[in-house]
């Protein structure tokens, strides 16, 4: 049959009309690609084929607020292996095994893997240069050496609960290390490169370095000065006491700057591995919570004098011994009373039907509205992880009778770090300031700094005049009362001590198990340092805190003081001595002397002679010094003539 012309015409207008629309179809379609998702597939070609070296930043120091170096980084080589590259798999992991001390096994489905690269974990990260110089040396083909670093604490247990430390992939676990960590962490840097699907390098493409960008320094309101000595001290507690816990925590009561922080027991972040996660997990400082006995005194104390409740002077009191609320017989710690007193009196003996008296006198409502002002039942805010927000009655459990316990700081409970925030705002002026342990932030190459913190007052919770008087009762306390053992010669101290009954598991409270603790501060006209120590169940002792850590906070203030520089004052108020205290003398000049006229004086010293001559030329511990009765005085002898000098050898 013949086709028509037209037909054909038809056929072929069609065709071509098809034609063109499958050509502007395929068109359309290929420039979608190329210009709309050109960079888009580009990019997943790139993925496929590209590969990464990943390397981790330098992580920034730690450093005390004088630039002490507290945590740094030191050199710590990685093994590396690109499995294409190994010839011959089972020996390769034979010998990284042996060296390393590795299962054969573990790693050889490690360098056998469809890898570009392999890092040989955990026994081939941050080993020792030593160890990294052994297995260069194999000669191992696909096994390379790659730079690395891990976290050094120079100082072993000093600040490891405010430290923390950092894990093997260069992460912040715990303590500042982990609440820092962004800033200390930094960026990781790269190489990039092109390999096919066997990890073989691809021709004519070249390697791109992207460097690390190191972490940030920490400066902290550590002073390592302040921590070396209470380290001392806390150490010395736990050596002659056996204590369950010992925490220590001082603080600039007008910055709330943490001056120095610890406590036992402790741990070795280096080696935090060795201990329990109980162990460094807890800071107890912070997480503590127990009730803070006569310590809490000061707080019903600053209250009724900013009320005009009280006048410590001229009020009196007649302590029997016992008191009776709603029932409830409570009783002071001295069996028998105190008798009559004036409130000062109250205050310097502790006398805990007294402070049930100032308690009655401000109100149920007005004393836990005080205390929620201190701070009490809320977290400080203090930068520092597992902070605990403490335990006081609720309004609907206030009654008579927990009124008058909760005034002489039983049946609340709270922690070490609220205690300091608020005795200092009881003795600064009446200013509550949030503790912080995070001074500023240094750029870790140029030293810039780059940001800081700064005092946060929450708010005055006394007038400067009720401050005022809370000062010069707590020194009262330390010269004449209950706290004379935290007395330094010289300074002008002011502190309260405490002993709280622990409570039992089910309820009650434990027999002859204490937490004791004392709270001191100095200079008492100008408060620069405060300083709380509380010594958990300590054995072989009489359990209060005037007699345990009441001698622990005056060794810290009187050695913190002359640190940091505080001059001594002669206007101090003299120790009242009471059988058992110890006796402090001032040792007299013999300076040109002779052997026989000093034998002749008397004097409750011991003295070590050396040299020979006539006369003595030099002394040690120099005139006027106060020691304890019984040491030693060295004085060294020579000829006259000789120059004579009192100067501390």
């Amino acid at each position: 049959m013949r086709v028509s012309s037209v037909t054909v015409r038809r056929r072929l207008a069609f065709a071509l009309v098809i034609g063109i629309f499958l050509f502007v179809l395929l068109g359309s379609r290929l420039g979608y690609v190329q210009l709309v998702q050109g960079n888009w597939l580009a990019g997943k070609a790139d993925d496929l084929w590209s590969r990464d070296i990943r390397f981790e930043a330098k992580r920034g120091a730690i450093l005390d607020r004088n630039g002490e170096v507290l945590a740094y980084n030191i050199s710590a080589p990685s093994v590396m292996v690109f499995p294409a590259q190994v010839k011959n798999p089972q020996e390769t992991a034979a010998q990284l095994a042996s060296a390393l001390g590795a299962d054969q096994d573990k790693i050889y489905r490690s360098i056998t893997q469809r890898e570009i690269s392999v890092w040989i974990r955990p026994e081939g990260q941050k080993i020792s240069n030593e160890k990294a110089k052994e297995i260069q040396e194999l000669g191992l083909a696909g096994v390379m050496i790659a730079e690395d670093s891990k976290r050094h604490y120079p100082n072993g247990e000093f600040l490891s609960h405010v430290l923390g430390f950092a894990g093997i992939d260069n992460q912040g676990i715990v303590g500042s290390e982990l609440i820092y960590d962004e800033i200390l962490r930094g960026k990781r840097g790269h190489v990039s490169f092109y390999a096919d699907a066997k990890g073989e390098l691809m021709p004519n493409q070249h390697e791109v370095y992207t460097p690390p960008k190191d972490g940030n320094d920490l400066v902290l309101t550590i002073d390592a000065g302040v921590q070396k000595i209470i380290e001392r001290e806390v150490d010395n507690a736990v050596a002659q006491y056996n204590p369950d816990h010992v925490i220590a925590i001082a603080m600039d009561p007008n910055t709330g700057e943490i001056l120095g922080m610890t406590s036992r027991p402790s741990y070795d972040p280096g080696n935090f591995q060795d201990y329990t996660p109980e162990v460094y997990n807890r800071n107890l400082p912070v997480f503590s919570i127990y009730e803070p006995g006569s310590t809490f005194k000061i707080i019903t104390l600053a209250a009724a004098l900013d009320e005009g409740k009280v006048d410590l002077h001229h009020d009196s009191f007649y302590d029997p011994g016992h008191v009776t609320v709603g029932g409830a017989h409570l009783h002071c710690w001295k069996r028998g009373g105190h008798g009559h007193q004036t409130f000062l009196e109250v205050v310097e003996n502790s006398c805990n039907p007294g402070f049930v008296e100032l308690g009655q006198r401000l109100g149920t409502e007005k004393l836990f509205q005080y205390i929620h002002d201190f701070g009490f039942g809320q977290k400080t805010g203090i930068d520092m992880q597992g902070e605990q927000a403490g335990i006081i009655f609720q309004p609907k459990q206030r009654g008579p009778v927990e009124t008058a316990t909760t005034a002489f700081g039983q049946g609340v409970a709270v922690t070490p770090i609220q205690q300091v925030a608020a005795v200092s705002a009881a003795i600064n002026g009446g200013y509550l300031y949030q503790p912080y342990i995070a001074k500023e932030w240094k750029d870790s190459e140029t030293g810039a700094l780059l940001d800081s913190n700064s005092p946060s007052m929450k708010k005055q919770v006394i007038s400067n005049e009720a401050s005022q008087k809370v000062r010069e009762a707590l020194e009262s306390v330390v010269a004449q009362g209950t706290g004379r053992n935290a007395y330094v010669e010289g300074y002008r101290v002011g502190g309260k001590t405490g002993t709280a009954q622990k409570v039992a598991p089910g309820g009650g409270y434990l027999e002859n198990n204490y937490i004791v603790s004392f709270i001191g501060f100095a200079p008492a006209d100008d408060p620069q340092i405060v300083v709380y120590v509380a010594v958990d169940n300590p054995k072989n002792t009489v359990q209060f805190g005037g007699t345990v850590a009441a001698p622990i906070v005056g060794r810290i203030l009187d050695d913190s003081l002359r640190y940091m520089g505080v001059e001594k004052r002669e206007n101090a108020l003299p120790k009242e001595y009471r059988w058992g205290d110890e006796i402090q003398i001032e040792v007299p000049s013999i300076v040109g002397m002779t052997a026989q006229q000093i034998s002749q004086l008397y004097s409750p010293l011991q003295l070590d002679v050396t040299g020979t001559g006539k006369y003595v030329l030099r002394q040690s511990p120099l005139p006027g010094t106060k020691v304890k009765e019984g040491s030693v005085v060295r004085v060294y002898m020579g000829d006259e003539g000789d120059d004579k000098q009192s100067v501390d050898d």
